[in-house]
C-alpha cells in the first residue's frame, strides 16, 4: 500500500529521500562515551517519544542529558496522571511530591497500566542519572517538576470540569500553561544557564508561554475524535457552544458544518500565538536548540492547516504525512528566515481554505494576514514593483541642473565634437583624401549643378 501511494504522490517519497540523504546532525550522541543507565533512559526516550526523541538525540553535548531526563521526569509526571486506574487519593500525592520523587535512590512504580509504564518500572535509572547533572540544570528541573505536579493535581481534584469539561477559554489556557507552558519556560532556563539562548528571553515570559500554548492547543484541536472517545473534553464550552447546543452534537454527521466551524474557531485561537513564537525563536544562539524548538512550532503550524475547514478531523486522528514532515523538517532546520517562510505558506493555505459563510471568517483573514505583515517586519521582500517606485522617488527628490551649468555642459559637448571631427579630417588629408572630388561630386547632386541637367536620348525608333 505504501509503494502503490508514493508512485502517485513522488514529491513525497523525494522529500524522505532527501531528508535521510542529506540531513547532517549539528551534534550526533556518542553511545560509547556513556554509562549503561544513561543508554538505557535514550532507550525509554525513543519508548516514550515520537516526536522528540530524534531532535534531543541531536543536541548541544551541553543540554543533551538535562533536557532528556527532563522529558523523561515530565513523561512519567504525565503517565501517572493521564492513568484513570489509578484512584484519586493515590494520584494527587504522587502528583505533588514528583519532584522530591525524582532524587529517591532506587525508586520504581509497578501500578501503573499505561502504555509508558515502563518508564516508571525503571525510574530508578533516571534518579541515577540525575544526581550526575550540574546543580543548576537538577535545579531548574526539580522546580518545573514541583510546578508542573501540583498543577496537574489540582486539575486531577477538579472534578467539576472532570464531569464537564472545560468551560472558558481563561480555564483552557490555564491547563494548556501546567501541561506545556511549564514545560517551555524550563527549557528556556536550561538555554540560559547554558549560555545557548538570549538571556533577554527570561525578561518576555509571554513569548515562552505562546511556545508551549501553541504546541499544545494545537494536540487539543487535533486530537477531538481520540478525546471523545476517551471521555475527555478539553475544549472549551465557550467557544464550542456558539456551534452546538451539545457538546455530542458535534460529531452528529448531520451537524457537520458547525462542527467544522468550530474546530475553525479553534484554529484561530491557536494561530494568535504564532507571531510570539517566530519572535522567541530569534532569540536561540545555538543552531542545535535552534532545531530543536523550530520543528515542533512548524509541525503545529502545518498541522493547523491540516485540521482547518477538514470534517475528517472529527471522524479520525488525521496526522500530517511522512514527506510532508520531512519537507518541513529540511526547511526548518536551516534559520529563522526559513522557519518565516513556513509559516508564511501554511498562513497563505489557511486563508485559501478560508471559508465567507465561516463566523469566524474575517478574524481568521486577519489573523493571517497579521502573520504576513509580522514576517514582513523581521525579513522584508524586495518587490520589484516598490523599488521602481522608490528609484523614482529618489530621482524625483534629486536636485535639477542650474541653467547656467546646462549651457556649460552643452558648449563643451560641441567643442569636443568639433575637435574630433577636426582630428579626423586632418589624419585623412594627411593620408591622401581628396576633398576637391568629393567636393566636386557633391555638387552634382545641388540644384544648378552639372548632375542636374537632364540627359536627353535619341530615340531611334522614331
Amino acid at each position: 500500500m505504501g509503494a502503490i501511494y508514493y508512485l502517485f504522490h513522488p514529491n513525497q517519497l523525494r522529500s524522505i529521500i532527501q531528508w535521510k540523504v542529506w540531513h547532517d546532525p549539528v551534534h550526533r550522541r556518542d553511545p560509547s562515551t556513556e554509562s549503561t543507565e544513561l543508554q538505557e533512559c535514550f532507550r525509554l526516550l525513543n519508548l516514550t517519544s515520537r516526536s522528540f526523541a530524534a531532535v534531543i538525540q541531536e543536541l548541544n553535548h551541553e543540554l543533551l542529558v538535562p533536557i532528556t531526563l527532563f522529558y523523561l521526569v515530565l513523561r512519567g509526571l504525565d503517565t501517572i496522571e493521564d492513568d484513570m486506574t489509578l484512584p484519586i487519593e493515590k494520584k494527587v500525592p504522587l502528583l505533588r511530591n514528583f519532584h522530591k520523587t525524582m532524587q529517591e535512590d532506587g525508586w520504581q512504580f509497578h501500578e501503573s497500566k499505561e502504555k509508558d509504564r515502563e518508564l516508571l518500572e525503571k525510574f530508578d535509572l533516571v534518579v541515577t542519572e540525575l544526581k550526575k547533572i550540574k546543580e543548576p540544570y537538577f535545579k531548574i528541573i526539580e522546580d518545573m517538576t514541583d510546578k508542573m505536579g501540583n498543577g496537574m493535581a489540582d486539575y486531577v481534584q477538579n472534578t467539576e470540569m472532570i464531569e464537564n469539561g472545560v468551560q472558558t477559554i481563561k480555564e483552557y489556557e490555564l491547563y494548556c500553561h501546567y501541561v506545556a507552558g511549564l514545560v517551555g519556560e524550563g527549557l528556556t532556563r536550561l538555554f540560559v544557564a547554558s549560555e545557548l539562548a538570549n538571556p533577554k528571553l527570561l525578561e518576555r515570559p509571554s513569548l515562552t508561554e505562546s511556545m508551549g500554548q501553541f504546541l499544545q492547543k494545537t494536540n487539543i484541536i487535533r486530537d477531538i475524535h481520540e478525546d471523545w472517545v476517551d471521555g475527555r473534553r478539553w475544549y472549551p464550552k465557550e467557544i464550542w457552544s456558539k456551534h452546538a447546543d451539545k457538546w455530542e452534537d458535534l460529531f452528529e454527521p448531520s451537524k457537520r458544518g458547525k462542527a467544522v466551524e468550530c474546530v475553525s474557531e479553534m484554529v484561530l485561537d491557536a494561530l494568535k500565538h504564532s507571531e510570539e513564537c517566530l519572535f522567541y525563536m530569534a532569540g536561540i544562539r545555538d543552531q542545535s536548540v535552534f532545531n530543536f524548538v523550530a520543528i515542533p512550532q512548524t509541525m503545529a503550524i502545518a498541522t493547523l492547516e491540516l485540521v482547518f475547514r477538514n470534517p475528517a478531523v472529527l471522524d479520525r486522528n488525521v496526522k500530517i504525512t511522512k514527506g510532508d514532515a520531512c519537507q518541513i523538517m529540511l526547511e526548518s532546520t536551516q534559520n529563522l528566515a526559513t522557519v518565516c517562510e513556513v509559516f508564511r505558506k501554511y498562513a497563505r493555505k489557511i486563508q485559501k481554505k478560508n471559508d465567507p459563510r465561516d463566523p469566524s471568517y474575517l478574524a481568521i483573514s486577519q489573523q493571517c494576514a497579521r502573520i504576513e505583515q509580522f514576517i514582513e517586519t523581521l525579513f522584508p521582500r524586495q518587490d520589484p514593483n516598490k523599488l521602481t517606485t522608490e528609484n523614482k522617488q529618489k530621482q524625483n527628490d534629486q536636485p535639477t541642473m542650474d541653467p547656467g551649468e546646462a549651457v556649460v555642459l552643452f558648449g563643451v559637448v560641441i567643442v569636443s565634437l568639433l575637435a574630433i571631427s577636426g582630428i579626423m579630417i586632418g589624419t585623412a588629408w594627411f593620408f591622401g583624401a581628396r576633398f576637391d572630388n568629393i567636393f566636386k561630386e557633391f555638387g552634382t547632386l545641388l540644384p544648378g549643378g552639372e548632375g542636374s541637367k537632364p540627359l536627353i536620348t535619341g530615340h531611334d525608333e522614331l
